[in-house]
Parts: structure tokens; C-alpha cells; sequence
């Protein structure tokens, strides 16, 4: 297998993932029937977030590189540990993507159970699957493999949240002091 195919690989998941991020951070601020074009903002807002994020493991594992005395095997390393790292997140990423095919083909009924039992919890999980995976980092890789999946770690959990404080936070405070002085 090529090297680069985990690491891209992953880049692709950490940028899927980020768009969700911002779904999630806008999610339950608008109480509007159709907000197609709200809903597709703020995936595009957690995504930009996410493809500046996702600089920092890139920058990590480029300095472990340059810093390393036999690049070729620090790189094989590397790879090993992109492996180890995309195994449990690859895993991760099919139960979410099953859960969404029920909720989007089941009845509404069933899929609003699928809802519930699949990506509520899912969602809940996400950060110990983040730790899981910078376990198999270190397996697959060790230590240098390690610091580039903590700052991968990193980086993706830090979408959620930077997303909701910089374009949602104001708004839900907004809203509660309306109902606070109503």
C-alpha cells in the first residue's frame, strides 16, 4: 500500500468529520422549517474550520520529519502509525454512516429510534474513539506516531467547539436574555 493512502485517508475523514462538527454546532439554534441554506453555512464554517485545524498535524508530522536523522524510516513510521490510526476512526465512521442510512431510509418512526440509539450515543463516543485511535497511532507507529495523532486528536475536537463560539455562542446568549426579559 502507498503511504500517502492512510494519511489521505484520514485527511479526508478529519474534513467529513469537521463538517459535522459545524452541523452539530449549529444544530437546535433555529427553530425554522426550512433552513437548508443555514444548515449548509454552518457545515461550510466547520469544514474552513477544520482544513485550518488539520494544518497542525500535517506542520507536526512535517517537523517530526525534519527532525528525524533516517526520514525514510521515520516515514515508514509515520505511515505505520497513520494505519494504527485510521483503523479505529475507519470503524468509528461506518457505524455513523449505518446509523444515517437508517435514520435517512427507515420510516419516521424507526428512523427517529435509529436517531436516538445510534447517533446521539455515536456522537458521545467521538472523543474516546479520538483516544483510541492515538492508541493505535503509538501501536502502529510509536512516540513521533503518538504526537502527530494527539495533534490530529486535537485538532478535529477543537472544530465543534471554536465553530459554536464564534458564530453561534452570541446568538444563544441573544436568545436567553429575550426570554429572560420577556
Amino acid at each position: 500500500m502507498n503511504p500517502a493512502v492512510p494519511a489521505l485517508a484520514l485527511g479526508a475523514l478529519g474534513l467529513v468529520d469537521a463538517a459535522f462538527s459545524g452541523f452539530r454546532a449549529y444544530a437546535g439554534r433555529d427553530a425554522r422549517i426550512r433552513k437548508h441554506r443555514a444548515v449548509a453555512r454552518a457545515a461550510l464554517r466547520g469544514l474552513a474550520t477544520g482544513a485550518v485545524t488539520l494544518l497542525a498535524p500535517a506542520l507536526t508530522a512535517g517537523c517530526v520529519l525534519l527532525a528525524a536523522d533516517d526520514r525514510s524510516r521515520t516515514y515508514a513510521v509515520l505511515a505505520d502509525g497513520a494505519i494504527g490510526y485510521l483503523v479505529p476512526l475507519a470503524l468509528y465512521a461506518a457505524a455513523v454512516l449505518l446509523s444515517l442510512a437508517a435514520y435517512f431510509v427507515l420510516p419516521f418512526r424507526a428512523s427517529t429510534l435509529a436517531m436516538v440509539v445510534g447517533l446521539g450515543p455515536l456522537t458521545l463516543l467521538r472523543p474516546v474513539v479520538v483516544g483510541i485511535a492515538c492508541l493505535g497511532a503509538f501501536a502502529g507507529g510509536g512516540p513521533a506516531s503518538l504526537l502527530v495523532g494527539a495533534v490530529a486528536g486535537l485538532a478535529v475536537l477543537c472544530v465543534e467547539p471554536f465553530v459554536h463560539r464564534r458564530w453561534y455562542a452570541k446568538a444563544l446568549t441573544a436568545a436567553r436574555s429575550l426570554r429572560a426579559g420577556a
